[in-house]
């Protein structure tokens, strides 16, 4: 019979990349002890890299040596493992826009799903629960005007909402428009007097 380590890498191979691997997806394999100790020893011999309390992550393989996969795939992976919403933070969502030229220093992502910080190689990676309408419309450019607007604040939202209906397709404008009722209301305001001004 296979040693429950090679099981485990096994199965961590057949993922997508970046694909998190927790204990409670391999139960099929073992008991839960028997699985977190196998799990432990796998980091522990660099087999797989430990993500975060309970999540691993297998590095990837190439010519030039191993590296942890990337932050997109790992985050994108890990909110449809967990079935949680994670996006983009404000800050990276007004600089993708232009809206301001800060570059944010860490990784951070908005979560529908508890705070927490996970580490991907050697980047920490934050996850900071969020309310459901900076959440809302996830990956949609839409949705990150709704994050950039919510990080600038009420002091620069309408000189932003200026230059997003003047650089958004009109359709995600649009959009925009069609959420304001979601948003709070110093928010909302700001939308329908640039819409409709």
């Amino acid at each position: 019979m296979q040693r429950l380590t090679e099981q485990i890498l096994q199965h961590a191979t057949r993922l997508p990349e970046g694909t998190p691997v927790s204990a409670k997806s391999l139960l099929h394999l073992g008991n839960r002890a028997a699985v977190d100790q196998a799990l432990s020893r796998l980091a522990t011999r660099g087999k797989l890299i430990r993500a975060g309390r309970g999540v691993y992550l297998l590095p990837v393989t190439s010519r030039f040596g191993t590296r942890a996969p990337s932050v997109e795939q790992a985050v994108e992976a890990l909110a449809a493992q967990r079935g949680e919403v994670i996006v983009s933070s404000g800050a990276a969502a007004a600089n993708s826009f232009g809206l301001t030229t800060q570059v944010p220093v860490r990784t951070v992502y908005l979560t529908s799903g508890r705070t927490r910080k996970i580490s991907i190689g050697k980047q920490i990676v934050e996850l900071r629960h969020a309310p459901r309408w900076q959440l809302t419309m996830p990956h949609r450019p839409a949705g990150q005007a709704v994050r950039a607007l919510a990080w600038l604040g009420p002091e620069k939202v309408e000189a932003a909402l200026h230059t997003l209906k003047r650089t958004l397709p009109p359709a995600a404008f649009s959009e925009l428009v069609a959420v304001a009722p979601q948003l709070p209301t110093w928010l909302a305001r700001s939308v329908g007097k640039v819409a409709h001004g």
